[in-house]
């Protein structure tokens, strides 16, 4: 008799990617709703014929991460349903957000490292391994997707920045720039913003093999609203702990507070680690609605990711507790 074990993650195999589309990559592909290069879907074509980057995407497909147990989130969707605060307060900023000037982008790398250096975002590329992944995103409001995305572990970028024995955290940061993004404006709700918007990972984290620095996504270059040209992507973190359009990476013995710490500590903390046992403070996180289908789906520890990151806590208990917000 065949015994079948269901993870805690899993759902049911009618709403999972079938076998065949796993196996076949180019009908993967076409499930994960984007096409190759030449057969653009029409959402952002003009992006991605020009963007010098474009040829790389999708990338080659990582069979550990080719499904995510749940139905790929469609583009359209994905593209226009973002928290941007630089561009809005609104998830509607795709518009918005179309005025962010990415090329030149340049990226300074500092603090505990052999050297301080700074590269062209079309240099840095040349430099890593790009691939494709399939991930969940859980945001911290409760809603959840799943995304294609392309780009390169984290750990390639720890490796080239050559951090000394004192770095214990990684710092990023994003663009100031008020003339481009409107949310930045103090006349607007930029005033009382720690602007630019920052995050921060220990260094166990950033080498764990799902700590990924996303370049693409849907086979293609990323999305302005999502982030381009590089954001990070941390899976089993709530979403707020990813940081977009990032143009600063700095290596640091001290524990920064990061854009949200600052503004609500007991809301938005440094580990913020996906958890449904631990409620925020203004709603539970024992669930959360499937962005496409409205579907409440129970939430798992560490976005069900468990098996690769939960080690990464052994015997913090006092540290983590239950007050993953403060």
């Amino acid at each position: 008799m065949l015994i079948k074990t269901i993870h805690n993650w899993q759902i049911p195999e009618s709403k999972a990617t079938s076998e065949h589309v796993f196996l076949n990559r180019r009908k993967f592909i076409a499930a994960a709703g984007f096409a190759g290069i030449g057969l653009a879907s029409g959402i952002r074509p003009a992006f991605a014929e020009t963007d010098p980057t474009a040829g790389l995407y999708p990338g080659k497909l990582n069979p550990a991460y080719a499904d995510a147990g749940r139905k790929i989130t469609p583009e359209a969707l994905n593209i226009t349903y973002n928290n941007f605060y630089e561009f809005g307060t609104s998830k509607r900023i795709s518009k918005a957000a179309e005025a962010l000037v990415i090329r030149p982008w340049e990226i300074a790398f500092e603090g505990e490292i052999e050297a301080p250096f700074k590269m062209q975002f079309d240099d840095l590329i040349k430099k890593v391994q790009i691939e494709q992944r399939v991930y969940r995103h859980r945001c911290v409001e409760a809603w959840s997707m799943t995304v294609p995305w392309s780009g390169f572990t984290l750990k390639q970028l720890v490796a080239l920045a050559k951090p000394t024995a004192n770095a214990k955290y990684v710092k990023f940061e994003t663009f100031n720039d008020p003339e481009m993004a409107p949310g930045q404006k103090p006349s607007l709700f930029g005033g009382s913003y720690p602007w630019p918007y920052s995050e921060a990972v220990t260094m166990e984290e950033a080498n764990n093999d799902l700590a990924f620095m996303a370049t693409g996504a849907y086979g293609k270059p990323v999305a302005k609203s999502m982030g381009a040209p590089i954001r990070l992507h941390l899976p089993w973190k709530y979403g707020f702990k990813s940081a977009k359009s990032i143009n600063k990476i700095t290596f640091t013995s001290e524990r920064p507070k990061s854009f949200w710490e600052v503004l609500g500590p007991k809301e938005y903390g440094f580990w913020a680690n996906v958890n449904p046992d631990v409620s925020h403070p203004r709603w539970s996180q024992a669930s959360e609605r499937d962005l496409e289908t409205g579907e409440k789906i129970p939430t798992v520890i560490y976005n069900g990711y468990a098996e690769q990151v939960a080690s990464l806590y052994d015997g913090m208990k006092d540290e983590l507790g239950t007050a993953l917000f403060k």
